[in-house]
């Protein structure tokens, strides 16, 4: 290899590089210090060196490191504001819809009050309005019983039962009063007896005694006896 050829090989000396190394050390620690005053300023609380960080909005504080996370942290404290407003806003449409609910039960509380009084009242006037209706008819009987032993009180007593029955029918009340070899209703007829009949086995035989029904319903049951196939 010629002199020409030869390639310039620079040796760093020991001491150059211990300046180096040096160097790069205070630039490590000037970092340290940076992130750790940063750090500090974000909590709003004292730096390493002791001073006491200034108690800026936390987006204020972090524009002085970084303005695009500063915009970020803004709109989320803004987002948050809203949010707050809104669950202030919803909290105070529960209390008032709380209150609206409480005088609805109490309106609903008189309501049925009411109702159950008005009901009370019909019932006490209807019932009323019977017996005024029904004493006459008593008192007819106790004159029919007031005529002389031996006089004939059929015709007073058919009187005074037409007069009963037109209250009755007048109140929607109808005698349940089956025919002989009538079929037998089990929610209109009471089956007292079964007894030797001319009637078809399992038929009304005779009715023993009157059953009413008002309406759809059936105040009192039929007695009757029933037919059975003589042996």
């Amino acid at each position: 290899m010629s002199d020409d050829d030869a390639v310039d090989v620079e040796v760093e000396s020991p001491d150059d590089a211990e300046a180096d190394a040096s160097a790069a050390a205070t630039d490590e620690s000037r970092d340290a210090a940076r992130s750790n005053g940063t750090a500090a300023a974000t909590a709003g609380g004292p730096s390493e060196d002791g001073d006491e960080v200034d108690s800026d909005p936390l987006a204020d504080a972090v524009a002085e490191h970084d303005e695009d996370l500063a915009e970020e942290v803004a709109a989320l404290e803004d987002e948050l504001a809203e949010t707050r407003a809104e669950l202030l806003e919803k909290e105070e449409e529960i209390d008032e819809l709380t209150s609206k609910l409480a005088r609805v039960r109490a309106d609903f509380s008189n309501y049925k009050q009411r109702a159950k009084q008005k009901q009370e009242d019909i019932r006490e006037r209807a019932s009323e309005s019977l017996v005024e209706r029904i004493t006459p008819v008593r008192n007819d009987l106790l004159r029919a019983l007031d005529q002389e032993e031996g006089s004939d009180l059929r015709p007073g007593v058919e009187s005074t039962l037409e007069k009963f029955d037109e209250v009755l029918a007048d109140e929607g009340v109808e005698p349940i009063d089956p025919e002989p070899g009538s079929d037998v209703d089990p929610a209109r007829h009471q089956v007292m007896l079964r007894v030797e009949s001319d009637q078809p086995d399992g038929t009304v035989h005779e009715v023993y005694e009157p059953g009413y029904e008002m309406g759809d319903r059936v105040v009192n049951e039929a007695k009757v006896t029933v037919s059975a196939d003589e042996e």
